[in-house]
């Protein structure tokens, strides 16, 4: 396999068929090559890797996404994070890290995300 259809499969394993697809079609309307380079090089040469767990990627790329205040890609994070096995709690712990280091507005943004993601999975 190459690295896309390794990015395809790990995608569809963290987020199941249906979800990944929806990314994956959203993706290649914007851009067919951001799509295939995205899926290649995200999930297909680093989530796939087996150094450190899924879990962990997810609560790593949470506090990152946050920092930065990318909304838009924390939103599917949140996702990957609470079907990659963090619990909610798990995720505020580390929102709390952002507040320290990215400040307390970045983490506010972010608990907000936070929010609404957990409405729509009613967790």
């Amino acid at each position: 396999m190459d690295s896309y259809e390794i990015g395809v499969a790990q995608l569809k394993e963290m987020l199941g068929e249906e979800k990944a697809d929806t990314v994956i079609d959203k993706f290649r309307s914007l851009s067919p090559a951001f799509e295939k380079e995205a899926v290649s090089v995200v999930f297909g040469r680093t989530w796939s890797r087996e150094q450190i767990d899924l879990k962990t990627r997810s609560l790593c790329s949470i506090c990152i996404l946050a920092s930065l205040g990318r909304i838009n890609a924390l939103r599917i994070n949140f996702t990957l994070a609470l079907k990659n096995g963090a619990s909610k709690d798990e995720v505020i712990e580390v929102l709390l890290q952002v507040a320290i280091y990215a400040g307390y507005p970045a983490a506010l943004d972010a608990l907000s995300m936070l929010q609404e993601v957990l409405a729509e999975q009613n967790v």
